[in-house]
């Protein structure tokens, strides 16, 4: 498994945990929108913020809380990506 699969995988495992009590949730391809699926709301933005900062070691700035960033597993993958690369991890 990548690194990419294994961020894909752990964000999937605390999505479907943390949104749809364990499972029975859509089943999503990691390109497709939590907003537009009905998946998080703007407080569990606010949970999947939390465990990005707690899980990954990143800070997420007023400025970063955007769909860009966060509305997908896609999205999600590649902002872990570069914060990274900028040592902000």
């Amino acid at each position: 498994m990548t690194m990419n699969q294994a961020i894909k995988a752990e964000l999937r495992r605390f999505l479907e945990e943390t949104f749809f009590m364990g499972g029975g949730g859509p089943a999503l391809d990691d390109s497709a929108s939590f907003l537009e699926h009905h998946v998080l709301d703007s407080t569990g933005f606010l949970e999947l913020i939390a465990h990005l900062e707690e899980t990954y070691g990143i800070k997420v700035g007023d400025d970063e809380m955007l769909p860009e960033n966060l509305d997908s597993l896609d999205a999600l993958d590649a902002f872990l990506h570069r914060k990274r690369d900028r040592g902000q991890a």
